[in-house]
């Protein structure tokens, strides 16, 4: 389990855009992480960041986001909804089990393997400064840009 002021898990994943995602980016980041693409928690969540990234780069933050879907689910799912933050496909679910957001979750009585949706702040050098986990979507984007200003402004 990872925890603040831990360095944060390196990852190197196909992304949308037909990119390759790659971190550490070379300044702090964002990394999130999220179940499934098109959905409606998902996209809530996708769509604030992606308007939140003005502010973040102003203060030398990136966003990614990581789910186990494919790139090109990604690309629909970026096109879609005009995303303008890097999505990170973990098929293999590597970098998901090192970042320890992948779980074995429960809904109605049946136990299955899925993301847990959780939040990393991350500073320049590597080193994680804010950590959330079993992430309520309403508000979340708010409290991450707040702790990023706090951090980097």
């Amino acid at each position: 389990m990872l925890n603040v002021g831990d360095k944060a898990p390196a990852f190197e994943l196909p992304g949308n855009g037909g990119e390759t995602v790659k971190f550490p980016t070379g300044g702090a980041a964002i990394v999130y992480f999220y179940p499934k693409d098109d959905t409606p928690g998902c996209t809530t969540e996708a769509i604030e960041f992606s308007a939140a990234k003005d502010e973040l780069s102003k203060l030398g933050v990136s966003v990614i986001g990581m789910s186990p879907d494919t790139a090109a689910k990604h690309d629909k799912f970026s096109a879609k909804h005009d995303l303008s933050i890097s999505l990170a496909a973990d098929e293999e679910k590597t970098a998901l089990e090192d970042y320890g957001v992948w779980v074995e979750k429960s809904m109605y009585g049946k136990t299955y393997m899925g993301v847990e949706r959780s939040t990393f702040l991350v500073d320049a050098d590597g080193k994680i400064v804010e950590i959330w986990r079993k992430v309520r979507v309403k508000g979340h984007v708010e409290k991450v840009l707040e702790a990023a200003r706090q951090h980097f402004g």
